[in-house]
């Protein structure tokens, strides 16, 4: 690109010389980052637009920071819920991602917000600019007035040929001209300067970009919308699964409870027949036992109440002695 532009340079210089052999040649130059940088509406609305730029990415980053937390939450609590509702907040935290991304370039992106607002911005101050090379260039008879910013690379300015400072004072001058409120002020301003045209090809390309911007943004709009709407449809379509599995689960426990409970009762009946017709054939063993065998079970009944009552005895020693044992324990504690 730098080559083809030099190229061309040499080519103007080279027809300049020819055209103008007998005069010369005049040139001169600009800087133009220098004339921004000393003009003070510029300085200042630049100032709001990177103030207005830090909001809107600080706004991007605290959603974004949200929808990672987000993540990271339901990470932790995929083991606690059920595929369906992991797939429904997966899609929303996809969703709600993809709307971040959506605004992030709607504020930065290539047609986006700041990027309107720059051009805005630089459009005027840019159109006082060529203004004024152009009155200067048409007064003092300049044949090539070149920009020391763009990719045209000086390797050598003589600063005689620097207008820099010129457009700063005939845009300051423009100014004021505006600002001017008394005949008089205005009379002198418009003895200063030419008042720059309006650039109608510029507008209408503006206008052609707002008009798809706005188209753009109103299908997107639309889209949402349509996204928005599945979401709900597919989330009340989980929760009605939601509903008949949990009373198809309800339904078979209650179906095993009854099972279960219908078991016991038969295990139960089962149980008392046979304890019945144990006690039956005990008893009846019973009364065929002879008088030793009574006499045997009533000497080992005695021996037992014999036993229990020792057992009894001697924990009320137990318990007496232990009680003796605090008594004195807490005497000597009183004393102490």
């Amino acid at each position: 690109m730098k080559n083809n532009v030099l190229f061309l340079l040499i080519l103007v210089f080279t027809l300049g010389l020819s055209a103008h052999a007998q005069r010369g040649v005049r040139i001169a130059y600009i800087d133009t980052e220098y004339i921004l940088e000393n003009v003070p509406e510029y300085q200042e609305a630049t100032s709001q637009l990177n103030d207005k730029a830090n909001k809107w990415k600080s706004e991007i980053d605290a959603k974004l920071s949200a929808v990672e937390q987000r993540r990271k939450d339901l990470s932790n609590e995929k083991a606690l819920l059920t595929k369906e509702l992991i797939e429904e907040r997966e899609e929303d935290i996809a969703f709600e991602e993809q709307e971040i991304l959506d605004y992030q370039q709607k504020r930065f992106g290539p047609n986006g917000d700041l990027f309107i607002q720059k051009r805005q911005l630089m459009q005027p101050i840019q159109d006082q600019i060529f203004a004024a090379v152009q009155d200067i260039a048409t007064s003092r008879k300049y044949d090539f007035i070149f920009d020391k910013s763009s990719e045209a690379t000086m390797l050598y300015s003589a600063k005689q040929f620097d207008l820099s400072e010129q457009i700063i004072r005939s845009i300051s001058r423009t100014a004021k001209r505006t600002q001017a409120q008394s005949k008089a002020e205005k009379r002198a301003a418009e003895d200063e300067e030419l008042i720059p045209e309006i650039n109608e090809e510029l507008e209408a390309r503006e206008k052609a970009l707002e008009e798809r911007q706005a188209a753009k943004e109103s299908a997107i709009e639309q889209r949402r919308q349509e996204i928005l709407a599945a979401r709900e449809a597919k989330q009340k379509e989980a929760e009605e699964r939601r509903q008949q599995i949990l009373a198809e689960r309800e339904a078979a426990k209650q179906a095993k409870l009854d099972a279960r409970k219908g078991a016991t009762e038969n295990t139960d009946d089962a149980t008392s027949t046979a304890k019945t017709s144990t006690d039956a054939k005990a008893k009846e063993g019973s009364e065929e036992v002879k008088t030793q065998a009574q006499l045997i079970e009533e000497n080992r009944q005695k021996k037992l109440a014999e036993r229990e009552a020792r057992k009894k005895e001697l924990e009320e020693k137990r318990q007496k002695i232990l009680e003796e044992r605090q008594r004195a324990r807490d005497s000597i504690n009183n004393n102490n």
